[in-house]
């Protein structure tokens, strides 16, 4: 393009750049304007809330307590409102409100992530209220607090055991809730979780080279996870760990050890007849074989 098509170009072009920047200038300037209102007219608001608030904690009167906590739970002021909630609960015992303040106050725990008080709170509430409308919610989101402590599955899975056990005493109660299909979900995915924390043990035992302890880790896990993805693998690293085993041990246990290796390839044939692992455990198989091969010879000489 020529310089003379370029200056046309730029004379043509730049009202409308000009006026395109300054709708859009105007636009975020209106924008802000806007929302600048809007902070303006919120701080009142806020103030009264936070006025609200400090003059109901200072309040003897438990009613007003109860209002102001009640509307700071509907704004989502959980810390403020189990605050107030904590201070006439004992005084309230026995009346109308207590119940619905307990649940609430369970709730409130949770919305705050505090998940071991959560549980604690609603388990006390379906305990306390066991015919109220809402035991049966409190009975499910006490387990389910469970599940939302559960840990990363290389730490300790103890919150994760509990989580499953409350899980399951909530259907055994009430197999036919709304809340069932999600917490049969959840128990298959905490067990789920538990395999592959016994996996990644039982693994380590193998990675460490402690070839009997890992065999007898390997064994558990196909007895207490019988339908795991990971059964495969452990089947094949259980031969494999035998083999090894036989292999390093002295020569009176080898025989042993190498039959064994033998029943355990037949197993894992029989099991994974086309498992990905099938070429490297007839390679174990056969190298067992000749060995004992040796071992009967060695006898007969």
């Amino acid at each position: 393009m020529s310089k003379d098509s370029v200056a046309f170009f730029n004379f043509i072009a730049l009202p409308f750049v000009l006026f395109i920047d300054t709708e859009y200038i105007c636009t975020l300037m209106h924008k802000n304007k806007l929302k600048l209102l809007i902070g303006v007219m919120m701080i009142p608001l806020l103030s009264s809330c936070a006025t609200e608030y400090r003059k109901a904690q200072k309040s003897t009167d438990n009613e007003y307590k109860y209002q102001v906590a009640m509307d700071l739970y509907q704004n989502e002021k959980w810390y403020k409102a189990n605050n107030l909630f904590e201070q006439i609960m004992p005084a309230m015992r026995g009346t109308e409100e207590a119940e619905d303040m307990q649940f609430k106050y369970a709730y409130g725990c949770y919305n705050q992530k505090q998940y071991t008080m959560s549980s604690h709170y609603f388990k006390n509430f379906y305990q306390t209220y066991s015919r109220s409308d809402k035991a049966e919610e409190a009975m499910y989101m006490s387990a389910y607090s469970l599940k939302e402590e559960s840990p990363r599955e290389e730490l300790d899975q103890s919150s994760t055991r509990e989580a499953i056990s409350a899980l399951q005493g909530f259907l055994n109660r009430y197999p036919d809730s709304k809340y069932a299909p999600e917490a049969t979900k959840i128990i298959d995915d905490l067990q789920d979780k538990l395999a592959s924390k016994s996996y990644l043990i039982a693994k380590q035992y193998y990675q460490l080279r402690r070839w009997k302890a890992a065999m007898v880790a390997f064994e558990n896990f196909r007895k207490d996870y019988p339908d795991s993805k990971y059964n495969e693998e452990i089947a094949y690293l259980r031969l494999e760990s035998s083999h090894t085993l036989a292999d390093v041990s002295t020569y009176n246990k080898k025989e042993e050890r190498y039959q064994t290796t033998v029943k355990l390839y037949e197993g894992f044939i029989d099991k994974y007849p086309e498992s990905t692992y099938l070429k490297s455990a007839e390679k174990l198989y056969s190298d067992a074989l000749v060995q004992l091969e040796k071992i009967a010879k060695n006898k007969n000489s």
